[in-house]
């Protein structure tokens, strides 16, 4: 198995893949270029937020001598799950999804309305819409939570 709990020495890669699947696929539906460009850093995502123990202890790398996705969980929630963009449609988001369902029961995450390929994605491993919506804070975009429907 190449997944396993992420450490210190791995949080610029998982920073540096947040970061690049951050601005591919949100800055056309949000249009901030501020804070794609500015705000969102690999140095500073990787300190003030994968740097905090509790959210570290709760990533996963998909690592095969090179850390080429993760994903990130909070008791049976995904919180994110990325993929480099160079290995996407390769099978690791599919093999980080199975490794938390089965070693975690993870059962809920939101996803973007808007993000049609992670809708997709999510349906294909179980994932359906249930009904709760909020919107992404400080925008009007809404956020759908998807519960895991068990066979």
């Amino acid at each position: 198995m190449n997944i396993r709990t992420a450490t210190a020495s791995d949080l610029s890669r998982i920073a540096e893949i947040y970061v690049f699947n951050n601005r591919i696929n949100y800055l056309p539906i949000f249009k901030d270029a501020e804070y794609s460009f500015k705000k969102l850093q690999v140095i500073s995502i990787s300190n003030d937020y994968f740097g905090k123990e509790d959210v570290r202890k709760n990533i996963y790398v998909y690592d095969d001598g090179i850390i080429k996705g993760f994903i990130q969980v909070d008791k049976t929630e995904i919180i994110k799950l990325y993929v480099d963009t160079f290995f996407q449609k390769k099978g690791i988001g599919s093999k980080l999804i199975r490794y938390v369902i089965d070693k975690h029961h993870v059962d809920n995450l939101w996803v973007l309305e808007k993000n049609r390929k992670a809708i997709t994605f999510y349906n294909r491993h179980g994932f359906f819409f249930e009904g709760e919506m909020k919107f992404e804070e400080g925008t009007s975009e809404k956020l759908l939570r998807f519960i895991r429907k068990h066979s």
